[in-house]
């Protein structure tokens, strides 16, 4: 039985498959559709031996190897941490500025292999470059650096422990710019196409540039354009340090949901400021893990499907040649086409592109209006705030299958959703005692017979 998906009115998908010109590197992305990060937690790990984490394995190859020939315009690698000490989680990729880019090292083959399979089928392939801060947790990082020293206590700290952070001292800010400019340099050498500053959902860079984490009075804090200047020394560094045709990318909150947070007005005045520093698009999202905001919260945005689409549109009338993308909650070809509507370039998908790597042939070449609507973790409705713990789970899931060269299971078919219930019980009931120096290793479906993933199809630019 063929899955079942979301319903959408007949719409010409025609739009999204339009080629997309980055402005200043003046790369081209084949489509609007944009594979967006998701952690992946695939890498080597080990706990006492830092210089031996990080690296990306054939298993995580194996994964963007699969999105690499899935016909999408552009992909983003979950997050590729720049500084060892502060994660986001065991088994993230990491680039550390001590790390030459030394062909024949293990680190750089690694990167170089991941380049090659993401690449094959003529995306443009970018490393998401991220610092946690005090979004680490106090098992790894007891003494976080963040903007100034307020705490994560609430949303996501109120169930796991953080460590008070410090405010960052000169030199350490002055690291921290070194380490995303060696990250950017690094990966360029290793054939990446360019690289995404992770500025939204809390962690370092948009603790900067938040008023509710950044309470600094240096050049550094107050004004938008203080509290931006980190991500804008960062991305004239990496402007300087690579060559013409790199592609350099912003994720970015569009609100934050917070008392006195980061709000659509900062976000426009923001985009203003990353085009004058020439970065190629933004990718507008929305939430912290303070105020988690990955959900519907009017019944006007689950009818348009994407989380932050009001918010988008205060936003992208304030560019004129950086491009917006838009990220969370799309599920439809009408969805997507009414966000190109708003003025959005292009459309971020994170889970839909776990259960389906190949969506953009099925929506551009195969005549699909949706993407497969799972039993569980649907974000088509209005509330559902625990919706996001098991769509997150299921994409997760569906990567681990896809890096063993399994086909995703149908997340609309019955059986298949009991096997991963099975399995998220029996990873609930085990996460109070695993070890936070372990790699939190992602749900496995049971009772599923797993299938070979389809014979590899042939790299396809649509």
């Amino acid at each position: 039985m063929p899955p079942t998906r979301y319903e959408s009115p007949d719409a010409d998908p025609t739009p999204l498959g339009e080629p997309l010109t980055f402005p200043f590197s003046t790369q081209v992305a084949s489509n609007r559709l944009m594979k967006a990060a998701m952690t992946e937690r695939m890498a080597t790990w080990d706990a006492d031996d830092m210089e031996a984490s990080g690296i990306p394995t054939p298993q995580l190859c194996m994964l963007y190897r699969h999105w690499g020939a899935g016909g999408w315009g552009t992909v983003v690698t979950g997050n590729i941490i720049v500084d060892p000490t502060h994660l986001e989680a065991p088994g993230n990729m990491i680039l550390s500025s001590s790390e030459k880019p030394l062909p024949g090292t293990p680190r750089f083959e690694g990167y170089r292999s991941l380049a090659a399979t993401g690449k094959r089928g003529g995306s443009v392939f970018l490393a998401q470059l991220n610092h946690p801060g005090r979004q680490t947790e106090y098992a790894l990082q007891p003494d976080p650096v963040s903007a100034s020293d307020v705490q994560l206590t609430k949303g996501f700290g109120a169930r796991t422990r953080y460590g008070k952070p410090h405010a960052a001292s000169a030199q350490e800010i002055a690291s921290i710019k070194e380490a995303f400019v060696h990250a950017a340099v690094y990966l360029e050498k290793a054939g990446f196409d360019g690289v995404q500053l992770h500025a939204a959902h809390g962690y370092l860079l948009a603790q900067f540039l938040s008023p509710t984490t950044n309470q600094r009075t240096d050049e550094y804090g107050g004004a938008l354009e203080n509290r931006a200047r980190l991500v804008t020394e960062i991305a004239d560094g990496i402007r300087r340090a690579t060559g013409p045709g790199f592609v350099l990318a912003i994720k970015i909150n569009s609100v934050e949901f917070q008392d006195a947070g980061f709000d659509p007005a900062d976000a426009a005045r923001l985009v203003e400021l990353l085009e004058k520093h020439r970065f190629d698009f933004v990718e507008l999202s929305g939430g912290t893990y303070e105020a988690p905001a990955w959900h519907h919260k009017k019944e006007s945005t689950r009818k348009r499907e994407a989380f932050f689409i009001e918010f988008a549109e205060l936003v992208v009338p304030h560019v004129t040649r950086t491009r917006c993308f838009i990220t969370g909650g799309i599920r439809t070809v009408g969805g997507m086409l009414d966000a190109l509507k708003s003025g959005l370039d292009g459309v971020g998908l994170g889970r839909p592109s776990a259960t389906e790597p190949r969506l953009p042939q099925e929506l551009l070449l195969k005549g699909r209006k949706g993407c497969i609507k799972p039993l569980v973790g649907d974000t088509n409705v209005l509330g559902g705030e625990d919706t996001w713990g098991y769509g997150a789970s299921l994409a997760g899931a569906h990567m681990l299958q896809i890096s063993l060269d399994q086909e995703p299971v149908d997340p609309s078919d019955q059986d298949s959703v009991d096997g991963f219930l099975k399995g998220f019980s029996k990873w609930i009931a085990a996460y109070p005692t695993r070890s936070k120096r372990e790699v939190l290793k992602h749900v496995r479906f049971e009772m599923v017979t797993p299938r070979p993933y389809g014979e590899i199809v042939e790299p396809t630019t649509v």
